[in-house]
């Protein structure tokens, strides 16, 4: 089953909390600009690249819009670990990019 939050509640959370961000999009997309503190992890890599992640901790999952992301997230919940969607995506990020 699929969890989202949307851009605004993450954000919060974001500032506050210390998260496991995941940015799927793809390289150039992610060195072009990206939330501060995210971990590329391209979702074209995910089948093999989600093997670094630890299944006792919970990821924020993001991408461009939101549509890679939730593709992802519903991957990596079939593989036992706890992901949560971001709405919206960067093209909702209020924030500064790195």
């Amino acid at each position: 089953m699929e969890t989202s939050i949307s851009m605004t509640d993450f954000y919060e959370k974001y500032l506050n909390e210390n998260l496991n961000l995941i940015d799927v999009r793809e390289v150039h997309e992610f060195q072009a600009g990206h939330a501060p503190g995210a971990k590329n992890l391209p979702l074209s890599t995910l089948e093999q690249g989600y093997k670094e992640l630890k299944p006792d901790q919970e990821y924020h999952v993001i991408c461009q819009g939101g549509v890679r992301s939730a593709s992802a997230c519903e991957f990596l919940s079939t593989q036992g670990l706890t992901v949560i969607n971001v709405e919206g995506g960067m093209n909702a990020w209020p924030g500064q990019v790195e």
